[in-house]
């Protein structure tokens, strides 16, 4: 998944040349480097959302390096 890029930050996936900084926090410390993959959906009802600290929808990185 070369053509993606994840934040160090907050995990949230997001295409590569999209931004030059995360779509959701803002943070310019973007990464290619990253394993696993998950889409929330309703985060006030996940536990995985909530062990992450997700609180918006959309696509995250399991594991960021």
């Amino acid at each position: 998944m070369a053509d993606r890029l994840v934040c160090r930050e907050c995990h949230r996936v997001q295409d590569a040349g999209e931004e030059e900084a995360c779509v959701s926090c803002g943070s310019t410390s973007l990464t290619e480097d990253w394993a696993g993959y998950v889409v929330i959906t309703h985060p006030e009802d996940s536990e995985i959302a909530a062990e992450m600290q997700v609180d918006e929808p959309g696509q995250y990185a399991l594991k960021v390096r």
